[in-house]
């Protein structure tokens, strides 16, 4: 399994309004091979406080375990060299038996003792697979990550890519700000 760029989003929610569109469109890219999700929780506390958790995941058993071992095997091998490879291989891949949950109970709890009440929370541990073979590319050709961020909906005014009008009103949508 060829592990592609992986990205974390964390998104909030003030007064969400879910209606499934947000899971359509992750399912969509997940079906056509796009994004893979490692670990997704999204916890959201009602306007009387009550909270709820639900977890995502797309990982199969098997990439699962061999997601669990390389990351193992990585630990080990900065932990304690050679030796550590080995074990942190063998004790990742029988974690990931039980399914790669990055996000613990713990992270979930801290959260939801920290946000407002009618608001929500998701986080997003993504894999962008569509990248892999691009990536591949630059390596064979020598190149090599110096920096990788998003374009926020403003900066395209200057490279001309939107207008003023078009960039205030995905800069609203990004923030959640929209329009009546």
């Amino acid at each position: 399994m060829a592990i592609g760029p992986v990205q974390l989003l964390v998104i909030g929610f003030e007064s969400p309004e879910f209606r499934g569109e947000a899971l359509d469109e992750l399912a969509r890219l997940r079906e056509s091979n796009a994004v893979r999700i490692i670990d997704a929780l999204t916890l959201y506390k009602d306007p009387e406080g009550v909270m709820n958790v639900m977890r995502l995941s797309n990982l199969t058993e098997d990439e699962s375990i061999e997601f669990g071992a390389k990351v193992g095997a990585l630990i080990g091998l900065g932990a304690a060299g050679e030796e550590g490879f080995v074990l942190g291989a063998e004790l990742g891949a029988l974690a990931g038996e039980e399914g790669i949950e990055i996000f613990s109970d713990n992270t979930a709890a801290d959260i939801l003792e920290n946000i407002p009440n009618d608001s929500a929370v998701a986080l997003v541990l993504l894999e962008h697979h569509w990248a892999i073979p691009l990536r591949n590319a630059i390596w064979r050709a020598g190149g090599f990550n110096l920096a990788s961020s998003f374009i926020r909906p403003r900066d395209l005014i200057a490279i001309g890519l939107v207008s003023a009008a078009e960039a205030e009103e995905l800069a609203a949508l990004e923030m959640g700000d929209e329009e009546d």
